[in-house]
């Protein structure tokens, strides 16, 4: 841990819905999912429009959909438009300091000490920070920033989440124990639902609680690495670098079990889990990836490791589950597992697959040919599934496959985005940053006017 609060962490507002919004003026102010727009989709980020319903990063869309309101817009993930975003923001970042730690396409460290910045102080950096964070939305169009200053990276991260949205929070030296000790124990990096589910038993419910176990007893509860670690952190002792780390070359997420499990159907249940949360974590980088694997711990400690590599780069959870399964398959469980895990690998930013229509069985009602609506958005836009059921989207022997969300350009209308599309129709909001809710117009799939366009300028 530091002697000055030297080290940032940024991240981006509901990145992925924020970017949508801007893109799309008739969003602005309403609900916005995205992620898989299908049953077994995950959302990737929700809107604080959307997060007032319920709706959250790794939830099931399935559920976000049973929560949100209609005229909610769930729209599948437009990478492209992410790293673009996400360049000019990384980019700040290095002009404030060379040392930038990316940790996913809308969250990074900055060791403010490695830089040009003179005044370290409480009041210094916070200056330094809102001045970053004013240059954020300018340079971006209007997309905003959370901001934690601290002494330690662990610390840092907690304060960009305590005034989430726009919030800045500088942790001053000497004050670090004293913030943590009112927080939930789930602040703490490495405790997840079943490490609280676990400590609670003991009467932890705060990093106040927390810190007055001994390591002797988390040690012997969680064993010597993970009840070390439990303690040094709950105590703010995180004396990790700030480092320029190469892009990650992997994604997984995994669970220990309090007791050895043997029942398939719990083990099936955790692994849905465990797909959901990978594919989440997969979409806020903006990849894809070709290889799945699985990792199952026995009851003597002893690992295994199933792996299989796809043809074309997945992000879809249920693709990934489907694949998870059948390698658990061929895992002898009878004596229990300790330990179930979820990853992929071979990572890149884009995915050759189709969307996985046969998973998709409702999306927002396409208009009959010809409507055009110079008012009111149809009241149900972007995918919604209140209305009425159909494929998400056309394909056929020719045009392209067209999502809710999509950037498509027509000849004689101009730049818009997919709201809708079935029955060999495909339905396109005209509007762009810089414009007012635009009008919205059907047309044939096939239409030789209508193409898919690059990502618009703000």
């Amino acid at each position: 841990m530091r002697s000055a609060a030297s080290i940032l962490h940024l991240d981006l507002d509901a990145f992925f819905a924020a970017v949508e919004q801007r893109d799309k003026p008739s969003l602005r102010g309403k609900p916005v999912c995205v992620g898989g727009i299908g049953p077994r989709g995950v959302v990737a980020t929700a809107s604080y429009e959307a997060r007032v319903f319920g709706a959250r990063s790794a939830m099931p869309t399935a559920e976000a959909r049973r929560r949100c309101p209609a005229g909610t817009a769930f729209l599948h993930p437009r990478g492209d438009a992410y790293r673009k975003s996400s360049r000019i923001v990384m980019e700040l970042l290095h002009e404030l300091s060379p040392v930038v730690e990316q940790v996913s396409v809308d969250e990074a460290y900055v060791d403010l000490a490695a830089g040009d910045l003179t005044d370290l102080s409480p009041d210094g950096v916070r200056a330094a920070a809102q001045q970053l964070i004013d240059e954020i939305r300018g340079a971006t169009g209007g997309l905003t920033a959370s901001a934690g200053i601290a002494s330690s990276k662990m610390l840092a991260k907690i304060g960009s989440d305590l005034e989430k949205p726009q919030g800045l929070v500088v942790i001053p030296p000497g004050r670090e124990l004293e913030m943590l000790a009112p927080l939930s124990v789930r602040v703490i990096a490495g405790i997840g639902p079943m490490t609280a589910a676990r400590l609670r038993t003991f009467g932890v419910e705060t990093v106040a609680d927390l810190q007055r176990m001994e390591r002797t007893d988390l040690v012997s509860i969680f064993g010597s690495a993970h009840g070390g670690s439990l303690h040094e952190l709950a105590r703010a002792q995180d004396d990790r670098e700030v480092v320029v780390e190469r892009e990650a070359k992997s994604v997984s997420a995994e669970e220990t079990f309090q007791t050895d499990v043997v029942d398939r159907s719990v083990l099936d249940a955790e692994l849905t889990s465990l797909a959901r949360r990978t594919a989440a974590r997969l979409a806020q980088s903006a990849a894809f990836a070709r290889t799945i694997t699985i990792k199952a711990r026995q009851h003597d400690f002893s690992t295994q490791t199933r792996s299989e590599t796809l043809l074309h780069p997945t992000g879809d959870a249920g693709v990934i589950l489907d694949v998870a399964r059948r390698l658990l398959d061929g895992v002898d469980v009878s004596n229990g597992l300790r330990l179930l895990g979820v990853g992929v690998s071979g990572l890149s930013t884009h995915s050759q697959e189709r969307l996985r229509f046969d998973d998709q069985q409702e999306v927002a009602a396409p208009l009959p040919l010809g409507i055009d609506d110079d008012a009111e958005v149809p009241a149900t836009p972007a995918g919604d599934v209140r209305r009425t059921p159909g494929p998400a989207a056309y394909v056929g022997g020719g045009p392209p496959s067209w999502w809710p969300g999509q950037d498509v350009a027509h000849t004689e209308h101009g730049a818009g985005w997919v709201w809708g599309s079935g029955l060999r129709r495909v339905t396109v909001r005209f509007e762009g940053p810089r414009t007012g809710p635009g009008r919205v117009r059907t047309f044939a799939a096939d239409d030789p006017h209508l193409s898919v366009a690059e990502p618009p300028q703000w």
